[in-house]
């Protein structure tokens, strides 16, 4: 194995699966090999033959997660299985009946297995009609269930083809590529296909701005995250259909943030925030931004960074204190007191129910109450230099400056410390795939504050002379990140839009899909771009291989 993949491993078992294959060994998964289904879709699923719908042991529910017991076959939902692994001690390990994962009960989290994935790539491989390889083969094949196993496998009546058939119109686009499941890994996976199609961060890791063979701290031994990326992206451009393992950036994104070093699920949002900071650290980038009107050139910055205008207002002398914030994302509140959630919604779509889209919460109110002017409260009063004294005040956030990429974060996690509970929002959000965010720029804001009166003021309006144009305001929709299921288990699933086609990219699988069900998903975290940037995107960007210089021109992205 050569030096450059020798560190692309498998993350460790946890304690619990190691002491049950040092007790049992293989044995054991090779006993439920008869129980694994290759369904139309390519799945593999368990099927329990005496039971036509699986159902938990404790409560017969089968709409939930169900999970069966590798010891004792017994069947368990997700608000159960601790309870079982509580009442018979040792059964620690369970297997996820729809995905066929392992799943550690102690650890409450997926677990990753090579020899257990080489049972369940062996039988897909049989129910696909395709030769069964042995041994390191088929784990060299895939490295996860749930994989795709050739590049021009048939998946229901979707076909997935290599890139070189571009003559085909049913061809995905060179770039789609699923990401393996290491155990509880989607909240990084959904984030980590909305960055790879990105189209400045694409061409940036692409045309080779960060070379991982040339980098030094590679040379030195140390970790760089840059250079993790570089080799994901170019995993991702190579045309290989196989889902890939980001083993070895979910290793470095650990070292880098030791806080969030376990495998439990996490939040993809804080992933993202994440992921960008440590981009920014490694590219050693030691400028602050916006000191002295010189901003840092890391792509993280250059691609995601606007900045706020903040405007505190006296009540009493009508005096204005003007402060600016850098920003790589906003967070939106979702206001749920008359929302309606994703069930709601269906209900009403296909019962002929009553029209709710006016009270739906929809994104442009989300970006309305996050630019209207707040009156703080009288605990929050600030010394006003009019008047020489604290006086009451009023608050509105506005948009300086637009990024080249605009991330919205939608904040459907409420946590409230008084009453120390925990909950998630799962109402519907209308958000539209062109967005025009004129009307939340400072211009605007401050021009409807004083009657719309035409008059410059400082800073505003200001661009890059070096551009040939100004910034656009009209953005395009390119990823959206959502989060189904509960707070303490959902999933992270994210759709690409890619030459005006939807994709689903749930971890290793990767399906078309109607734009009807890109909008009614539970949206949260909205990826735009600026429409010159997508258009440019949609003008380079093909189905076949060429030069790098050719596809990703973005000398100003």
């Amino acid at each position: 194995m050569s030096a450059r993949i020798s560190f692309l491993k498998n993350p460790d078992p946890c304690n619990h699966l190691s002491g049950y294959k040092l007790r049992y060994g293989t044995d054991g998964y090779k006993s439920f090999q008869s129980l694994f289904s290759c369904f139309n879709d390519g799945r593999i699923k368990i099927k329990l033959r005496e039971i036509e719908i699986p159902r938990c042991s404790y409560c017969s529910v089968y709409q939930k997660r169900l999970y069966i017991c590798l010891f004792c076959r017994s069947i368990s939902c997700s608000s159960h299985i601790l309870l079982h692994t509580q009442l018979n001690k040792g059964h620690d390990i369970a297997i996820d009946v729809e995905r066929s994962e392992l799943y550690c009960c102690a650890c409450i989290d997926q677990v990753y297995d090579p020899e257990f994935d080489e049972i369940v790539v062996s039988k897909q491989l049989v129910g696909l009609g395709m030769s069964v390889k042995s041994g390191a083969d088929v784990v060299a094949v895939r490295s996860n269930k749930k994989r795709r196993l050739d590049s021009q496998l048939i998946i229901g009546s979707k076909f997935l083809v290599s890139p070189r058939d571009r003559r085909e119109k049913w061809s995905f686009p060179l770039g789609l590529r699923g990401l393996n499941n290491l155990g509880s890994t989607c909240f990084m996976n959904a984030v980590l296909q909305a960055l790879v199609h990105a189209p400045p961060l694409r061409n940036f890791w692409l045309s080779g701005q960060h070379n991982r063979d040339l980098c030094p701290r590679r040379t030195m031994g140390l970790l760089c995250l840059p250079c993790d990326l570089d080799v994901i992206f170019a995993a991702m451009f190579s045309g290989d259909r196989t889902p890939y393992s980001p083993a070895h950036l979910l290793h470095s994104w650990w070292q880098h943030s030791t806080n969030l070093a376990t495998y439990e699920q996490q939040d993809s949002h804080e992933f993202f925030i994440s992921l960008l900071d440590r981009i920014h650290e490694n590219e050693g980038k030691s400028k602050c931004l916006y000191q002295d009107h010189e901003e840092c050139q890391c792509i993280t910055h250059k691609a995601f960074s606007g900045l706020l205008r903040s405007d505190v207002t006296c009540t009493t002398c009508g005096s204005t204190s003007t402060t600016y914030d850098p920003f790589i994302d906003i967070s939106l509140t979702l206001d749920s007191a008359n929302g309606f959630s994703p069930a709601d919604c269906r209900k009403n779509r296909y019962n002929g129910g009553p029209s709710v889209n006016a009270t739906m919460p929809t994104l442009s109110g989300c970006l309305d109450f996050f630019t209207r002017s707040e009156k703080l409260g009288p605990d929050q009063k600030l010394n006003c230099q009019s008047c020489g004294e604290k006086r009451e005040s009023s608050k509105q956030m506005s948009i300086r400056r637009l990024p080249l990429l605009l991330c919205l974060h939608v904040k459907r996690f409420e946590h409230s410390l008084t009453r120390k509970t925990s909950r998630k929002i799962d109402s519907y959000l209308q958000y539209p795939f062109r967005l025009n965010m004129s009307p939340y720029l400072s211009s605007s804001i401050i021009g409807k504050r004083f009657g719309n009166r035409m008059f410059a003021f400082d800073g505003e309006g200001e661009y890059d002379s070096s551009s040939s144009s100004p910034p656009s305001a009209e953005f395009e929709i390119f990823a959206v990140v959502t989060h189904s299921g509960m707070l303490e288990s959902g999933h992270y699933v994210t759709y690409l839009r890619l030459k005006g086609l939807w994709y689903k990219c749930d971890d290793s699988w990767i399906n078309e899909v109607e734009e009807e069900v890109v909008r009614g998903c539970e949206c949260y975290m909205l990826f735009y771009a600026q429409e010159k940037v997508i258009q440019k995107a949609h003008k380079e960007l093909s189905y076949q291989v060429i030069s790098m210089a050719e596809a990703f021109p973005f000398a100003n992205c």
